[in-house]
């Protein structure tokens, strides 16, 4: 007997519901426009955290999205400070191809909102490529990419001008010198700076009276030295008791105003935290980017009353764990908003744990695990390897470990592939498209080589050797550290780039396969495989340097010097200070 024709309409379309059941994982990262959340702290170590191995540290709300999601095991900073590697993750590139990347030691990263240095108006962001497909962009917190270029009020450097529609945080950062009570953290040597520029620039008008005078002796020294003599006096003690950086640096906007100058830090993650949650609300029926950049774990270490003494490892310990309630409290609300389905988080860090940062002698840097250095410290691991977890619950398998070397650079062509975004050809980008590797559709990293740069110098590269998954890596310089034996820059507060450095020729090589810590580098004398993996890095060194093209320096000295007229400032230059919104946030 023939079967009904409905009988077979069932058996056509519950087929076509299991093929196309069983293609939706390939197909949702195309079509689906999922909203994406990223979480970067500053300063954070690799081995802060539960899912990296720290057990003296609570971080349960991180090691949730590692536990739902995919947890990178080798996951790189572009640089080992701040600024170059940001520009980084924002553009997909290295910092020395936009720039963003500096040839002195004494300011490896943007040290005033009053220079005229910072991310160029020619670099597409993350931000710009999605708000092209109809994302709603904001970014919340920490920028540090630079402000203005030839005035005070152009912002040609500020987020809204980098394909972000939304901004509420600091456009600088925050330091320890943006409390009274903190040991400064600007070292003597950019203060000096500040020093001579400031007085230069004051005593500029009164200096080039000199030539108009020459001619005649009724006025010319007699004039100009006691007025620049008053001059000098006058900044003199407005500097000590005013707070230059303090007053001029530390700062909180919305989009282009200033709302609090100087910025009142005590309340400052949770005025961060409700306009995170907000963004998440206004934009719940469209598709979002919420860039969150949070001050955490940088020092001072601002920590809420709650969480102080919270920790078995002292302020640094209180503070990850406020960043951690602070993680919990932005997936609930995606959770909340039924969001998670169709949400791509993503957790990282800038650059690694400071060793450096102390007060009274007392450690207030994060733990970089098993790897040597820390932040600022060129190529070894400890100021590169950072955290990297990836959720997305429709798409990644739950607790998938992923040992291949991927770099913070990825998220750039990793969001413009599931946004459906196009990436710009006209410029090289050195990430590449993670999705395949988190999906499981690829087995190794599409990274063969990885370049390690302190500001402008090529420190240390690494190479994937994927027949045999080793990752060998060779420093060519290394920091010198002090005290020597230190195993930091504590003398310096910063190790140098260039200077007070080691040059290694034959350079240190090192499988990290099989010693992750950098400790027992391959003697030379094992000639044919020493050999054949440096020669195989020089000949990558030589065509990646092929590909780069000049590009103006923005941390150059003469970017790097404050400018009155460049200064951002609510109120009445100099003497500037506001506080034009409550900083009351119902159920802190």
């Amino acid at each position: 007997m023939k079967k009904p024709f409905c009988d077979w309409s069932c058996w056509l379309m519950v087929s076509l519901s299991c093929v196309f059941g069983a293609l939706s994982g390939t197909f949702v990262t195309r079509n689906s426009r999922p909203n994406i959340v990223l979480l970067m702290a500053d300063d954070l170590g690799v081995g802060d955290l539960g899912s990296y191995g720290n057990n003296t540290v609570s971080t349960p709300n991180i090691d949730r999205l590692a536990a739902e999601g995919v947890r990178l095991t080798q996951h790189l900073a572009a640089a080992s400070v701040g600024t170059p590697s940001r520009a980084a993750f924002l553009t997909g590139r290295y910092p020395v191809r936009s720039g963003m990347a500096s040839a002195f030691n004494l300011n490896r990263g943007l040290t005033w909102l009053g220079g005229s240095g910072g991310l160029p108006s020619n670099e597409t962001t993350f931000a710009e490529l999605l708000r092209r497909q109809g994302y709603r962009t904001g970014l919340i917190g920490k920028w540090n990419q630079g402000l203005s270029c030839a005035s005070r009020n152009d912002h040609c450097y500020h987020p809204l001008n980098h394909g972000f529609d939304y901004f509420y945080g600091l456009p600088f950062g925050l330091l320890s010198d943006c409390r009274n009570s903190e040991t400064p953290e600007l070292h003597r040597g950019l203060r000096a700076q500040l020093w001579v520029a400031t007085v230069v620039l004051g005593l500029l008008p009164l200096l080039l009276l000199v030539p108009k005078f020459a001619g005649s002796f009724a006025v010319p020294w007699k004039v100009i030295l006691p007025f620049g003599l008053l001059a000098l006096l006058f900044f003199t003690a407005w500097y000590s008791s005013y707070g230059f950086v303090r007053r001029w640096n530390c700062i909180l906007m919305r989009n282009h105003e200033i709302v609090q100058q100087p910025l009142r830090e005590d309340r400052l993650a949770s005025l961060l935290l409700k306009e995170a949650l907000s963004f998440i609300d206004r934009y719940k029926h469209e598709p979002f980017l919420l860039f969150v950049s949070f001050l955490h774990v940088h020092t001072p270490l601002i920590t809420k009353d709650k969480f102080v003494g919270h920790s078995k490892y002292g302020r640094y310990g209180d503070n990850v764990e406020e960043m951690d309630w602070m993680v919990g409290k932005i997936v609930d609300a995606l959770d909340r908003e039924r969001l998670a389905s169709r949400t791509l988080v993503h957790f990282t860090s800038d650059n690694g744990g400071s060793l450096e940062a102390r007060a009274g002698g007392a450690r207030l840097g994060g733990w970089n695990g098993v790897h040597k250095g820390g932040k600022g410290m060129g190529g070894w691991e400890g100021g590169i390897r950072v955290p990297g977890i990836f959720r997305w619950p429709s798409v990644l398998e739950a607790g998938k470990v992923v040992d291949e070397p991927t770099s913070v650079m990825d998220v750039y062509p990793t969001l413009s592939y599931v946004g459906g975004g196009v990436l710009p050809l006209d410029r090289v980008i050195d990430g590449r498209n993670l999705m395949p590797l988190l999906e499981g559709r690829a087995r190794h990293s599409d990274h063969e080589f990885l370049f390690h740069y302190c500001g402008v110098y090529l420190h240390a590269v690494r190479w994937y050797q994927k027949d045999c998954a080793t990752v060998w890596k060779a420093h060519y310089v290394t920091p010198r550290f002090s005290p020597e034996g230190a195993g930091a820059c504590q003398a310096r507060g910063m190790c140098s780039c260039v200077g007070e450095v080691t040059y290694h020729d034959p350079p240190l090589l090192f499988d990290l396969s099989r010693d992750p810590s950098e400790s027992h580098p391959l003697h030379p004398d094992n000639e044919a495989l020493f050999d054949s993996v440096v020669k195989k890095m020089e000949v990558a060194i030589r065509e990646h340097r092929g590909t780069l093209s000049p590009a103006p320096q923005q941390l150059s000295l003469f970017n790097s010097i404050w400018k009155p007229w460049l200064q951002p400032c609510c109120g009445t230059f100099p003497f500037c200070g506001c506080v034009k919104e409550d900083d009351i946030v119902p159920n802190a």
